[in-house]
């Protein structure tokens, strides 16, 4: 990457810190094995300071869109306090395989190493670190005979075509933080109708099931409108696939946290090599998009609220969800 091509995916700068539009496919920082870096070209990041810009959080190698880098000491240990106590808000796009039924709901699921020898690679775990993810339906889509028919912001029960998602596949992968965060405090984020966060830990609640008492726990998965879902299994018709488009926030900061949530839901982001069932090679890479962050810059001021467009890998299946220039004006135009 020449210097200026990471110069002009500067989203925003101010004396503390730059927001960059991390590109998916190059790590952050270099890892055992050495290899490039986005840390390597920092030092076309200076903008006059002596020092070159540093990391206040991390995004996975695979991940696209909105990277925080501190441009000083000072600067960096107030960074590093916003994250760690849920002071910044994060909203990550994905688009994943088949999806939920409802259109909102929450996600609590604890999580842990799963084992010494897979280095970062996460697990569902009842006596790990809490983790809880916030997502919402922002279009979906169906695949017959690789002809997508897209099916954007849903509002009537007729029009959905899913049926109800797997029960929990054990498998487990976004959202890390430098350092150890465990913090439980919410960070802010849009209200939203129907979202529930009053639960229990380990528990899964979506919009519907949050009004009618439903609840799922780690083990099982639960959602409302089952019985009205058509039943497609005795069907002589090809099934047709099914994606669905979301808005993920993390109100925990766990390694992996947004992947392994969405695949233990039995939902797993389309790319994702490690907790869904993508190729290790020449597949259609993550589709997971660090999309928007909201940085508090004072008491006096108001928040910097970044957003990074859409990646041309993730712009075909987000056509098909729905997604369209005008879709992002709106959203990121929304209070």
């Amino acid at each position: 990457m020449k210097p200026e091509e990471l110069q002009a995916r500067v989203l925003y700068r101010d004396g503390l810190m730059l927001v960059i539009d991390k590109p998916a496919g190059l790590p952050v920082h270099r890892g055992p094995k050495g290899g490039l870096s986005l840390e390597d070209f920092f030092d076309a990041l200076r903008f006059g300071l002596p020092r070159p810009p540093a990391l206040a959080h991390r995004l996975d190698k695979e991940t696209s869109g909105c990277l925080v880098l501190g441009r000083h000491r000072k600067a960096l240990a107030h960074l590093g306090l916003l994250f760690k106590h849920g002071k910044v808000g994060k909203t990550y796009w994905a688009v994943v395989e088949g999806g939920p039924d409802a259109d909102s709901g929450v996600i609590d699921l604890p999580l842990g190493r799963l084992d010494q020898t897979r280095g970062w690679w996460m697990k569902p775990d009842l006596q790990g670190q809490p983790a809880m993810t916030r997502w919402t339906v922002l279009g979906r889509a169906s695949f017959v005979a690789d002809t997508p028919v897209g099916m954007n912001n849903l509002s009537s029960p007729s029009q959905k075509m899913w049926q109800p998602p797997p029960p929990l596949r054990g498998r487990v992968g976004e959202g890390g933080i430098l350092g150890d965060s465990t913090t439980d405090e919410l960070p802010p984020s849009r209200p939203a109708a129907g979202r529930s966060t009053s639960l229990s830990r380990g528990e899964v609640k979506d919009k519907e099931a949050a009004t009618s008492g439903e609840a799922a726990t780690c083990g099982e998965a639960v959602t409302s409108g089952d019985k009205g879902a058509p039943d497609v299994q005795n069907s002589d018709e090809p099934r047709p696939k099914r994606l669905t488009w979301l808005a993920l926030e993390p109100l925990t900061g766990r390694t992996h946290q947004l992947r392994v949530h969405c695949a233990a839901m039995g939902w797993p982001i389309v790319g994702d090599n490690i907790y869904g069932d993508a190729p290790r090679f020449d597949g259609p890479g993550l589709h997971l998009h660090a999309r928007e962050i909201i940085i508090p810059l004072g008491r006096n001021k108001e928040p910097a609220q970044i957003t990074a467009p859409v990646p041309a890998h993730m712009r075909d299946l987000l056509m098909a969800c729905g997604f369209t220039a005008e879709s992002e004006f709106l959203l990121s135009a929304a209070p």
